[in-house]
């Protein structure tokens, strides 16, 4: 067996298992624990089959296999502590599951050299288009793209520029936040594919504390500026699409550091988010006039349930701001990555 069918036999496993990782993500819901990991199988075990390929390869084949190898490892422990969590440690789960985007981030070095991978990483609706994904198989076309680190751990952030990203057209800047005890490193993924598919520039930033500074968001917020005006001054960003989102306290914190009277996004999105009216109340009535804001929220989320969204969407409405409403059935409190491709779209129709 050659080097490239050796590569072909663990790399079908390995999709496999990462697809099955963000089925679980997106659906995971604690009363549902065991049915989830049953609905999935067991993807993992061709993995680690296919696995005892990992042979020391050839010096010209060091590199790839290296990242297939990390990549590998990462999504087969994700498993292995999705078991041992089993159906009634939510907690377990979580910590499951933050293997999967580093998985991600030691295969996506790859995705300009191997086609299945290059498809892996576009959204789902044109990956069986070979024109445009051929155009991402090319060398890069500037320097400052890819993933980028800036700064490191809290308060750090990392950035993503589609390596084919047109310099002469405006791009739509999304500012991403985490979770609470996320970080940027790890969310930044929950973005990439729409962004390098879509030609966005992406900015995943850590929170200064295990959260965003809720109650005190001034440096929070005034990272948040900086790292928009970073992302401007690197490239060229669409001054009338810079949006703000989030999941869970990062969506609380789109509301807080979005609303004030000096922020400079355009757009809003909180994701999973808490609400307070307070948010609204001491808000500069100037800003929210005709503010784009798109609210997703689950309607079986069950650490901030639905009625919070919707008392949001009330307040936000009543006070002038242009309010877009989305529940979704199935969701609870997880991200839902497929609705990206749908902000980004809702974006450019309501650019000022």
């Amino acid at each position: 067996m050659d080097e490239i069918d050796r590569i072909a036999r663990v790399l079908e496993p390995l999709l496999r298992t990462l697809e099955a990782l963000e089925f679980v993500a997106r659906h995971i819901h604690p009363s549902r624990l065991g049915s989830i990991l049953a609905a999935v199988s067991a993807p993992d075990e061709k993995l680690r089959e296919a696995r005892t390929d990992l042979q020391p390869p050839s010096d010209a084949y060091s590199g790839l296999w290296a990242a297939l190898d990390e990549a590998a490892d990462r999504a087969l422990a994700a498993f292995a502590e999705l078991r041992s969590a089993g159906a009634d440690e939510l907690r377990g789960v979580f910590r499951a599951l933050r293997h999967a985007p580093m998985a991600l981030e030691a295969l996506y070095p790859l995705a300009g050299i191997l086609p299945p991978v290059n498809r892996f990483f576009l959204d789902p609706s044109r990956r069986n288009d070979e024109a445009f994904a051929q155009r991402f198989l090319a060398p890069p076309q500037q320097e400052n793209s890819g993933v980028l680190a800036r700064g490191e751990g809290r308060g750090g952030c990392w950035m993503y520029a589609p390596e084919h990203l047109d310099p002469d057209t405006p791009a739509p800047l999304v500012v991403a936040l985490h979770g609470g005890s996320g970080d940027g490193r790890r969310f930044l993924w929950s973005w990439l594919r729409d962004a390098r598919t879509f030609g966005a520039v992406l900015a995943a930033p850590s929170s200064l504390d295990e959260t965003w500074r809720l109650m005190d968001p001034r440096e929070d917020a005034e990272r948040l500026a900086e790292i928009v005006a970073l992302a401007r001054a690197t490239w060229r960003i669409d001054p009338a699409r810079i949006l703000l989102t989030g999941m869970s306290d990062g969506g609380t914190f789109s509301y807080v550091a979005g609303l004030r009277a000096d922020a400079p996004f355009t757009h809003l999105a909180p994701v999973a988010a808490a609400f307070h009216p307070m948010f609204v109340e001491g808000t500069d009535p100037a800003r929210l006039r005709g503010l784009p804001v798109h609210i997703i929220h689950g309607a079986y989320d069950w650490m901030f349930p639905v009625t919070m969204a919707q008392e949001a969407r009330a307040a936000l409405t009543a006070a002038g701001a242009a309010v877009t409403w989305r529940e979704m059935d199935d969701l609870s409190h997880t991200y839902p990555r497929e609705a990206n491709p749908g902000l980004l779209a809702w974006m450019a129709e309501t650019a000022r």
